[in-house]
Order: structure tokens, then sequence, then C-alpha cells
């Protein structure tokens, strides 16, 4: 009997859960985010996709409560541990393994049991041996206070030097903090770039006059424009020329704070001489500590996504921190290093490395009305920030990315989710959707393993491994499915980025973590490769592997969407090359919509296809492959139409691609057989809308016929 995920998926169903868990997934999936990672598939999704690959007969209600015992998972790319999560709610046991450590400890602590109170009583303890020393460096002088209070946020901008020695803020405009909704909140916050004052105007202004010095100017024109600045005599340079002549990063200035008055309200001010000499004290002491405090000391290798920070003289990961955040960052890791349970102190530094995508100096400042710091990888690049923000390190209960506000939110969040993993359920209500949390699923209580032995001899087991998926430390034919979310070729990667997190990783645990105490994060045999070759042998070889560990009528199922021929045919080349018939080929619900790498793109990809493939078995019979792919396009496109979905055309490329793998992939084509036909379905299907009825099956009539 077929597994049911290899003739239908229903998507129409998982979509709409999906959206809703896209749009909050560190809230309604806090298990996969005690810690950054990218590119972090849904959860709601993977949870169907398991399901799909171990049942049998029928689909089973995405709310039923499942129970597939004695099962085993593997993911061998385990990112942040989605499969491995999602299997274990199932209730099977699991094995990941990534070639990242930064991937192998954050899905190790995701997974490991520890009850809360006891990370609580353990917060305390820190919080009484360290906030205050961390605080003292956090606090500034509000008008009319009778004593210094908390800053929330520090406005700084980057300042280049000219040839003649004039110093130039990049500012590309003065308005440096609006609301996010400003049609309903215009008033704004604006720097005067004669006075250095600070003063609410419109955030749409275009002629200002300085309340303090009279000095009238356009806010929306700061002397950086685009890769430019214009000097004071209206001569322009290069940014990039001037901050590569120097040597050095470029020097920043503090122009603005965020505090809190005595009432506890949120103000906006000049930073006084309180300010500058709190920022010399942090210098001085920092200095003092030097060798003492565990501070990061790797150097940034070249990349990528590494090549724009180092165009900028980012070259080591120390000077991506100012010397206050080296200052409390290295105190507040000196502090969780010394906690005597190794099970709570892991947490604690997995915690701490999480916060360090929020207070670096890459930070910028989302705006009123938000979670206000906006992280370091916003980007998925380091793209140098040149009016970064400083966030307070230890926070306030009205600050966002500290490590007192992330330890409630993320890691106390992530804990319990394991004693109670819930579910999004929709109810239509009048005329919209209301959601609710449901658990429908046994606690997540895994053994998290590092060796075979150990993970047999668990009730439910957790292998957790660290290294190359191509050669797993497993038996033939162990594991029921395997469930994957793969890298893309020539897209992110990761271990130039997970390098910031490894380069105080390193140092903190690198003597207890073999996986840790390495030169940086990356690994010879990691897939991420610009070249289509490359790319296809490693994955390939990895495919390969999941086959000889695969039982014989196991699925492998994964995730993936490209925008380009040679992606697609980079993956068919892995696939059947691993020995593996692609047999089917479903749309779903890839991550949110409006993503902020989506939102940028001209026509956003907003669904994956997910492969489903079985060991090599008789090829089905398909006579007419081009009507083939046209009868599967225009089942899902119509199906998508029938719940009201609209599809990009990046979209609708992926459908026709996914379709046409499937179709060669049965068929048994060759790579180049393969190119023609996704080429002609491109053409045919993801052009325009056709349906079965329609004219278009015509045009299939009167193709040439497929050569095979």
């Amino acid at each position: 009997m077929k597994h049911v995920i290899e003739t239908d998926f229903p998507f129409e169903k998982i979509d709409p859960i999906a959206e809703n868990e896209s749009y909050r997934k560190e809230i309604n999936r806090p298990i996969y985010h005690i810690h950054k990672w990218w590119a972090k598939r849904l959860g709601s999704v993977f949870r169907s996709i398991v399901s799909g690959a171990l049942t049998e007969g029928e689909w089973v209600d995405f709310h039923a409560r499942q129970k597939h015992s004695g099962k085993v998972v593997l993911d061998p790319f385990m990112g942040s541990g989605t499969t491995l999560g999602e299997a274990a709610k199932l209730g099977a046991n699991v094995i990941g393994c990534d070639v990242n450590p930064v991937s192998t400890f954050m899905v190790s602590q995701a997974l490991t049991r520890v009850d809360p109170l006891e990370l609580e009583n353990e917060f305390k303890l820190i919080e009484r041996d360290i906030k205050k020393s961390i605080l003292h460096y956090y606090t500034t002088t509000v008008p009319n206070s009778s004593k210094p209070t908390q800053a929330l946020y520090y406005f700084w901008v980057k300042v280049v030097t000219t040839p003649s020695a004039e110093e130039i803020p990049l500012f590309s405009s003065y308005v440096f903090s609006k609301n996010a909704y400003p049609s309903k909140k215009p008033d704004s916050q604006i720097w005067c770039p004669s006075c250095e004052s600070i003063f609410v105007e419109k955030y749409n202004s275009t002629e200002v006059e300085c309340p303090c010095c009279s000095h009238e100017f356009n806010p929306q024109a700061g002397p950086a424009r685009g890769a430019k600045v214009v000097d004071s005599e209206g001569n322009e340079y290069k940014i990039k020329d001037l901050i590569a002549n120097s040597g050095k990063p470029p020097s920043h200035k503090l122009y603005a704070v965020m505090a809190l008055d005595e009432a506890g309200n949120k103000v906006y001010i000049k930073p006084t001489e309180f300010d500058f000499n709190l920022l010399a004290e942090a210098r001085d002491r920092l200095a003092e500590l030097e060798g003492v405090l565990p501070l990061p000391t790797m150097m940034v290798r070249p990349g990528h996504n590494t090549d724009q920070a180092r165009g900028y003289n980012y070259n080591s990961w120390r000077v991506f921190f100012n010397d206050r955040q080296l200052l409390c960052l290295g105190l507040l890791l000196e502090r969780i290093l010394k906690i005597e349970s190794k099970v709570v102190r892991d947490h604690f530094v997995c915690l701490f490395s999480g916060t360090l995508e929020f207070n670096n100096l890459f930070c910028s400042f989302k705006g009123e009305g938000t979670g206000a710091v906006r992280h370091m990888f916003s980007n998925h690049i380091l793209k140098p920030e040149r009016t970064p923000l400083e966030n307070s390190v230890w926070g306030t209960p009205k600050s966002s990315g500290t490590f007192s506000t992330l330890f409630k939110s993320r890691l106390i969040k992530a804990k319990t989710y394991l004693d109670k993993p819930f579910e999004i359920s929709l109810n239509t209500r009048g005329s919209g959707r209301a959601s609710e949390k449901v658990v429908c699923s046994d606690p997540i209580d895994v053994t998290v393993t590092s060796s075979w032995d150990e993970f047999c001899s668990a009730r439910q087991g957790a292998l957790v491994l660290n290294g190359d998926s191509s050669t797993l430390p497993i038996p033939d034919a162990s594991v029921d499915a395997v469930v994957t979310d793969p890298p893309y070729f020539d897209f992110v990667h990761y271990s130039e980025l997970s390098d910031f997190f490894y380069a105080w990783l390193t140092n903190a645990l690198g003597g207890e973590y073999g996986y840790l105490n390495r030169v940086d994060s990356s690994h010879e045999n990691e897939v991420q490769d610009k070249d289509c070759g490359s790319f296809t042998r490693k994955i390939r070889s990895i495919f390969q592997e999941c086959n000889r560990v695969l039982k014989e009528d196991g699925l492998l199922c994964f995730s993936y969407h490209h925008s380009n021929i040679d992606g697609w045919m980079a993956i068919y080349n892995a696939v059947t090359g691993a020995g593996f018939d692609i047999v089917a080929a479903h749309p779903v619900k890839a991550e949110m919509s409006v993503a902020s790498p989506k939102s940028a793109a001209k026509d956003p990809i907003n669904i994956d296809a997910i492969l489903v493939c079985k060991k090599e078995v008789e090829a089905p019979v398909i006579v007419e492959p081009k009507r083939e792919i046209q009868r599967r396009f225009n089942d899902y496109t119509d199906r998508f139409d029938e719940v009201g979905r609209s599809l990009s055309s990046g979209d609708r490329f992926v459908i026709a691609c996914s379709q046409a793998i499937v179709v060669a992939s049965c068929s048994r084509l060759s790579s180049e057989m393969t190119v023609g036909l996704i080429e002609w379905a491109i053409a045919e299907c993801a052009s325009a809308k056709t349906t079965i009825q329609s004219t278009a099956m015509k045009i299939v009539k009167s193709l040439p016929a497929l050569d095979i």
C-alpha cells in the first residue's frame, strides 16, 4: 500500500494554517526559535509531510493525535530542527545531522528537556549577580528628571573623513525615527545637522526650521546619497573608497538616545556629557579586562555573504560590536559559564548566543509601533548599517531583543512548548477567520543522544549529529522516512553567517564539544556552491546515503523551489543519480509572503514543491509526457483557484518545473531531454493559466511528440 503523500497533499487545508503560523513563527513554533537560523520552514507544513510519509491508506486529519511509535525519521540537513520536532510530536524516533556546529548546538538545546522553574531560578541568580553591573552602562539623564534613568536604545551614525579632513555623518535622511504606520501617526523625530538637537515634525516634511537654532533644511536630504557622500562644498566621494582608504572600520557618532523618564514614558533626547563619560568608562573597563573576558578572536572569512562587511574593514568578529557591547556581553557570558548544571548552562549559552543577533553594530531601528530592533540578518548578508541602533544588553520590560526579554519570550516559551506542543486551529466566524491553539500531540519527551547505541536504547530517541551527512553512523535500512529541506545552490552560505555566533560559542564551549572546537563553522563538504556541478555532486552523495539507510518502502520527501532551470536540473540529477525516482511533487505554502527577501522581489515565490521520492521502482508508462505535465499543472492551479489563492508567475514556474521533473524521472529521461521538457513546461504552462477544457489542450495535441 502506498503512503498517502505519494498520491496527494491536502494543501488547501494546510496552507491557511501555515499562513497563520508564518506571521508569528517565533510564537507559534517557539521550539525552533530559541536561536537564529536561516530559511526556517513552517512547522505545520512539515508536520503534514511527516504524517503523509508515515501514513498508509488515507490522510489523517491535521489535528488528530498520531502515534507513529517505533518509526524512525531522518533529516540530513537538520538546520533549526523543524523535521525533528514535528516527527517527535507524532511519536517517531528522530535523527538529525547538520554539517554546521551552530545548528547542532541549538537543536540539542531545543529538544533537551529542562524544568522551566530551574531556568527561572538560575535566571534570578544571574540577575542578582550581573544585572546591576550591566544596566549601569545603559543609563542616561533625561531633562527634568531628578536622577539617571534607563536608556532603551542609542542611535549612532557612521562617519567618514574626506581627503580635506571633513568628517561627514552618513545620514541619507535626518528623519531617524517614525512610526511603522506614518500615515496614521505622522509625527517623527528629526536631527538637526546644525546644532544637533532633536525635535518633532511630520515624517514627510521637506522644509523645517530647527526650534533650537532656527536652521532651515530639508530633513529628507542627508549627505549620503546612494553609494556616494557629498561634503559641505558639494564634492562627491564614493563612501566605500573613503572607508577602504582608512584601513579600519568607520567610526561612529552617537546622536540620539531613547530613554525612559521617571514616569516610565519613552522620550528621545540629545546625548550629554553623562552619556559620553559612560562610554569612556566602558572603554576603560574593557581594557582592564582584556584577556579575561571570553570575547571573540576569530577573523571574518572572505565570502559571498561577508565581502560587503569586509569591504568596510570589518575583518574580525570583534569589531562588529562597540566597546560597551563587548564589555557587557563579555561580563554576561563570563557569569553564564559559571553555572554548575551543564544542561542549564548550555541553555543559557544558547540564549546568550541568540541575544547577539540584536546587540551589535549591524542592527538598525525598525520604528515606533514595532519590535524596534531590526536584527543584523534581515538582509541575509552582512550589510554594514550606516545608522546602527545600539540595544541595551540586559534590557527593560519595554525593550526588545535583549537578554532578559528573550529569556521570557524565546527560551521559556520553547521549554513550555515541549510540555504542551500546540497546533493552530482556524475557525471561520462571520467574515473573518479566528485562530486558537490546540494541543493534539503528546509532550515532546525525547532522549537526546549522540550515538546510535544510546539512540536505540531510548524509549523515544533523538540522535543529534554534527558532520557530513554523506557518511552517517547508522546501519543500512534503519530509517522509515527521510524528510528534509536541503539548501539551494548559489543561495545563502550559512557558515559564513553562522561564524558570527560561532566566534563566541567556540570560546565558551569549544573545550567540551569537539564540533565547537574548529577553526570556524565551515566544512569542506557543506552543500553551498555557486557551481551547479559541485552542488549536484555533494547533494547527490547525501541522497545516496539516504538511499542506503532508508528501508525499501521508505520515502525521501523534501521541500524545494528555485527560480531558474539550473536549480531544478541540479536537484533532478542529484535525486536520480542517487537511485531515487521522483514520484510526486505537491505545491505548498513556503514562508510568510511579506518576509524581507520576498517583499523586495519583483515576482516572489511563495510556494515550495514537496518532492516525493522512492527507491527506483518499475517506471510507469507515460505515453504523452507533455499532456501529463499539462494535466498535473492544471489540476494544481485549478485547486488553488477553488480556494481563492492567487499565484504569482514565480509560483506557476515552480509548479511547472516540479511537475516536469516528476514526469521526466518516471520516464527515465536523460538530463538533456529533461531540460527540454522543463523549458516546454515553463513556456506552455507557467506563462498563462490554462485548464484541461480550454483550447490549450488543442495546443498540446499539436505539439511534436517527445522522443523518449
